[in-house]
């Protein structure tokens, strides 16, 4: 009887269950293989030199960390990350809704679009170099550039999935163009939209890494390139650690953001 007059609401809902598990595996996870490092390393299961200790290398960590070094380089890369990010967001975006809704744009660009994405964005930094140069613009560039591509072709894709049924309520309505874009096409290939800028924010943080070994002289990628040259193995891990870990968080705040901005997948 105790049990039924029980408040239902004192009892965890199985969401939030699922969702402490969510994290208890995400945490756990990457704590159990680097024990797992740890321990064959020491056991001399796995060669040292070439794959230190996971605890000599948050000893290096600390003391880059704790001498500044750590994050100038860090400061550096988020920057040009940050800013190539929006230099390849914005265009893509708006691009990609156009070419969504518009059949002769589309036919026109889709070439140009198709054609040269399957170019591998790192042979570009040699021609990006020569044009822009060695100083910031150019590691800005191949951020934009592996931001651009994801974003726009994901963005056509879902602009031209949503439901005719609502471009004709719109232009029953005798809505704008621009009233279109905005109520309508945005909001419906938003799903898309945020899976090209989770793939886009990925591909700007390898080729700001991979720009920065060719052409700076600081950020996460020279860091790591500096590092290989002096056989400083540990200083190349705690670069690899980082970066690992800024892409996690990169996509820890875009799937918040996708949770505000679509709040019917939240239970997904």
């Amino acid at each position: 009887m105790e049990h039924a007059l029980e408040n239902p609401r004192r009892r965890p809902s199985l969401a939030v269950r699922t969702m402490a598990s969510d994290r208890f595996l995400a945490i756990a996870t990457p704590i159990a293989l680097l024990v797992l490092w740890e321990i064959s390393v020491r056991l001399g299961i796995v060669d040292a030199r070439f794959f230190p200790a996971p605890s000599s290398i948050f000893a290096k960590g600390w003391e880059l960390g704790t001498s500044g070094e750590l994050w100038g380089h860090m400061w550096a890369s988020i920057k040009r990350l940050f800013l190539g990010f929006w230099l390849g967001l914005v265009p893509a975006i708006i691009l990609g809704v156009i070419m969504g809704l518009s059949r002769p744009v589309r036919s026109a660009l889709q070439p140009l679009v198709s054609g040269t994405y399957p170019i591998p964005k790192s042979a570009l930094l040699p021609l990006i170099l020569l044009i822009f140069g060695l100083g910031e613009m150019s590691k800005i560039v191949m951020v934009a550039i592996g931001v651009f591509y994801p974003v726009i072709l994901n963005t056509i894709s879902g602009v031209m999935q949503v439901a005719p049924i609502y471009y004709d309520v719109a232009k029953n309505f005798n809505a704008s163009r621009w009233r279109v874009f905005k109520t309508v096409a945005v909001p419906g290939a938003m799903p898309s939209i945020m899976t090209g800028i989770e793939l886009g924010a990925g591909m700007g943080l390898i080729l700001i890494a991979i720009a920065e070994m060719m052409g700076a002289k600081e950020g996460l990628g020279f860091m790591i390139w500096n590092a290989w040259q002096l056989f400083s193995v540990e200083t190349m891990y705690v670069g690899i650690f980082v970066i690992a870990i800024m892409g996690y968080a990169m996509a820890l705040l875009l799937g918040e953001i996708g949770r505000k901005l679509m709040p019917w997948k939240q239970g997904r």
